[in-house]
């Protein structure tokens, strides 16, 4: 999968909108599939109009504390792009970083907001909240 940066540079190179959605279309098929028992109440995102599921994985004893990874799937090819853009910025990330880090400026800057409508732009906001708390109670959980 490419790091954020690859992605944005790629995102900045395609000047037509329909590029970019392909690019993100493409970004979403190369996440690993999410295994059948992952897409549960649980892991589902509310405040999606599409199906979201985030499966996340906790590796309590980073050397900077909790590090987490995730895997995810969708039921909505440009979705699913955008979960891949988030684990390109959050996934194989400690807990204190991934809570410092600006997902919607970086939202912003690709130009997505614009760009999404506005049910998909509250379920990318709803996604990285899902992110951001997962990584609040593993930190919590590691000061226990």
């Amino acid at each position: 999968m490419a790091d954020i940066d690859e992605i944005l540079d790629n995102f900045t190179t395609l000047e037509d909108w329909d590029d970019r959605y392909r690019y993100l279309i493409e970004l979403g098929r190369e996440l690993p599939p999410l295994a059948e028992a992952a897409h549960s109440a649980a892991n589902k995102v509310q405040g999606c109009a599409s199906q979201v599921w985030l499966e996340t994985s906790v590796r309590p004893n980073g050397a900077s504390g909790p590090v987490l990874t995730f895997a995810g799937d969708s039921d909505a090819h440009i979705v699913r792009g955008l979960i891949a853009v988030l684990f390109a910025i959050f996934s194989g990330r400690n807990a204190k970083e991934i809570l410092a880090t600006d997902a919607l400026a970086l939202f912003e800057r690709m130009g997505l907001r614009e760009h999404l409508t506005p049910q998909r732009s509250n379920g990318f906001r709803s996604m990285v909240e899902r992110i951001r708390s997962d990584a609040r109670m593993a930190l919590t959980a590691a000061a226990v």
